[in-house]
């Protein structure tokens, strides 16, 4: 996989977290399940958690 591939699902992740987070959301579990899917999908690529790969350290 890319750098960019990679790139477009860090995006696609973020987007879809957006649109989870808004209220009276009736299709949550359908983007919980593609949250899932790209979380896996990013994980089997880079060997890496999406998540932890989204937080940064904190500087001093």
């Amino acid at each position: 996989m890319k750098k960019t591939e990679l790139r477009k699902l860090i995006s696609q992740y973020k987007e879809i977290k957006q649109k989870q987070k808004k209220k009276n959301r009736s299709d949550n579990l359908k983007l919980a399940d593609t949250l899932k899917q790209i979380e896996h999908r990013y994980f089997h690529e880079t060997g890496r958690t999406l998540k932890s790969d989204l937080k940064t350290p904190k500087e001093n």
